[in-house]
């Protein structure tokens, strides 16, 4: 019998893309291939009796192509203040075995570099995304700001992490990993910030 769960809250992703990402449209990176690190903090959660509340989960990919063909290589970052418990519900899910839009997502994963516990800390301000994977890695991104102040936002787009919810558009400040091969040290890339929320099975 399958574990009901249910989560949501708030993810972020910055990319190396230059200007609108052209992924969510289904089609190639601006540069040929797309390194991207995505957020996810879990305000509400909970996977059977687990409760998932404020822990937050990471992954870092290389898509070769456009990013909804899949193929990708990508490291797992889980919370390491995650009981064992939480451990294996938070890798159940986010490894695609709970079902779900996870599910989904992780079927685009062709190689698993790793799977590592460390401190993630997800800061989250009007305006202003903050992801942090230990001491060396990080995804900083503004929103880039609309017509009367207001967030410039993307709807019903046919690739999406965050299925139902409008995509506000952000820009890097900071962009930087560096380890399993996947190295990125930029700013001023591609940026998305929502909400969202997972069911499953």
């Amino acid at each position: 019998m399958s574990t009901e769960w249910k989560m949501q809250g708030e993810y972020l992703e910055s990319c190396t893309c230059r200007g609108a990402c052209p992924c969510i449209y289904l089609e190639p990176p601006t540069e040929g291939d797309c390194t991207a690190m995505v957020g996810w903090h879990i305000k509400n959660g909970h996977y059977g009796e687990v409760t998932l509340d404020n822990l937050n989960i990471a992954v870092v990919l290389n898509a070769p192509g456009p990013m909804a063909e899949g193929n990708w290589k990508a490291v797992l970052y889980i919370d390491e203040r995650a009981d064992e418990q939480q451990q294996e519900a938070l890798g159940a899910v986010f490894g695609g075995k709970a079902g779900g839009h996870p599910e989904i997502l992780a079927s685009m994963i062709g190689e698993v570099l790793a799977v590592e516990k460390h401190p993630i800390g997800f800061v989250i301000e009007k305006g202003h995304r903050h992801l942090t994977i230990g001491e060396s890695h990080e995804a900083r991104i503004n929103a880039i700001e609309g017509q009367d102040g207001r967030d410039v936002t993307i709807n019903a787009h046919p690739f999406a992490v965050a299925p139902g919810h409008s995509l506000v558009v952000a820009k890097s400040r900071s962009l930087r990993h560096q380890s399993h091969g996947l190295q990125m040290n930029l700013s001023g890339r591609t940026a998305l910030y929502s909400p969202f929320e997972y069911t499953g099975p």
